[in-house]
C-alpha cells in the first residue's frame, strides 16, 4: 500500500518511514500541511498517518480538507490528550487516533486494521429501531436522515449491530474493530463511541448506544 506520512518532527518521520516500509508499504513523507495536500492529490495514498501540529496548516485543517475529496483512512497524531483535542480530529473525518509518545507495535496494529476497512464486503442490511445500515453502500440511515460517519464510526456501529443487546467491553471492542489487545494510554473507545453518539442522536432522537457503568457499552432499541 500507498501511505502518506506527514509529521514536521524529520526524525519521526524517518522513523514512520523505515517501520511502515518494513511492513512492506511504500512510504512517502511531507513536512507541513501544504506539501501533503499536494502529494495527496498528486498520488492519492491508501492511507495518512497525519501529525496534528503543523506548520503552513495544522493537521485537523488538513484532514477536513483531505475529507472533503476522499475517504482515504487518516490516522491523527497527537500530543495533546485532552478529550476535546481528539474529538475534534474525529469531527474532521479521522479515522483514528494515537496520543504521543506511541509505541510502534500499536501504530502498525492500527494502520492494519484501518487498511483492512478498504476490503469490499458483503451487501446486508442491519437494523435496530429506525437505524439501518447497508454494509455494501456504505451508508447508515435514522429514519430518513442520512448519518454521515467516518470508516472507524461505521466500524464500531456494524460491530453493535452485529451484537445488539449484548453489553461489549472496551478491550472486546479494541480487539475486534482495532485489532489490539488493550488501550492502557488513552481512551479511544470511550473518545469514537461518544463521536458516533453526536451523530445519531440529533433532531431529539432516542439514545441507543447504552453506556454500562464500569463495564463498557450496549446497543438496544428504546
Amino acid at each position: 500500500m500507498r501511505i502518506l506520512v506527514v509529521d514536521d518532527d524529520a526524525r519521526l518521520a524517518a522513523s514512520l518511514q523505515r517501520a511502515l516500509a518494513y511492513e512492506g508499504h511504500t512510504v512517502e513523507v511531507a513536512a507541513d500541511g501544504p506539501g501533503a495536500l499536494v502529494a495527496a492529490r498528486d498520488r492519492p495514498p491508501d492511507l495518512v498517518v497525519l501529525d496534528v501540529m503543523l506548520p503552513g496548516l495544522d493537521g485537523v485543517e488538513v484532514c477536513r480538507r483531505l475529507r472533503q475529496g476522499s475517504d482515504v483512512p487518516i490516522l491523527m497524531l497527537t500530543a495533546r490528550d485532552a478529550i476535546s483535542d481528539r474529538v475534534s480530529g474525529l469531527d474532521a473525518g479521522a479515522d483514528d487516533y494515537l496520543v504521543k509518545p506511541f509505541a510502534y507495535d500499536e501504530l502498525l496494529a492500527r494502520v492494519r486494521a484501518l487498511l483492512r476497512r478498504r476490503e469490499p464486503r458483503g451487501g446486508e442490511v442491519l437494523h435496530c429501531a429506525d437505524l439501518v445500515m447497508d454494509i455494501s453502500a456504505h451508508e447508515v440511515r435514522r429514519g430518513d436522515r442520512l448519518v454521515e460517519l467516518t470508516a472507524l464510526q461505521f466500524d464500531v456501529l456494524e460491530h453493535f449491530l452485529r451484537h445488539q443487546r449484548q453489553v461489549l467491553e472496551r478491550d472486546q471492542l479494541l480487539h475486534a474493530v482495532w485489532g489490539i489487545e488493550s488501550d492502557a494510554i488513552s481512551n479511544v473507545v470511550d473518545v469514537t463511541i461518544a463521536g458516533l453518539r453526536s451523530r445519531l442522536e440529533t433532531e431529539q432522537q432516542p439514545r441507543l448506544l447504552h453506556t454500562v457503568r464500569g463495564v463498557g457499552y450496549v446497543l438496544r432499541e428504546p
